[in-house]
């Protein structure tokens, strides 16, 4: 079951880091965020890739048809799904962007992208 809170506090963020959430490539990469986590009302996804060896936990319908593509595309060497972007790299962006960096209680949250791919 999902859980139902989406933010995370600073003791959370230090132990996914820990986990070695967000690190790794190809069958070691484990994501930041996993179908069980994310409360959805919608579809999520696990599929095996051969091009990585491992399972991919995808949040939406979109993300595996972008994740099929990626899979049957011969260039592409790696696929890491709900790759982490943490604050302490996010925070100059907003800073140079004149944006409030995203927090919840005064946490600085990680956002995350769906994919990052190496060619």
């Amino acid at each position: 079951m999902a859980k139902a809170n989406s933010s995370f506090s600073e003791v959370q963020i230090a132990r996914r880091i820990k986990e070695g959430r967000g690190q790794g490539h190809g069958k070691d990469y484990i994501p930041w965020l996993t179908v069980q986590e994310v409360p959805s009302a919608g579809r999520s996804h696990r599929i095996y890739s051969h091009k990585t060896g491992r399972v991919h936990h995808l949040l939406s319908d979109l993300e595996l048809a972008v994740f099929l593509s990626l899979e049957w595309e011969s260039s592409v060497l790696d696929i890491r799904e709900q790759f982490p972007l943490l604050p302490s790299d996010t925070r100059q962006i907003a800073i140079d962007s004149g944006i409030k960096h995203p927090a919840i209680r005064g946490v600085d949250q990680v956002m995350s992208t769906d994919f990052l791919v190496d060619c």
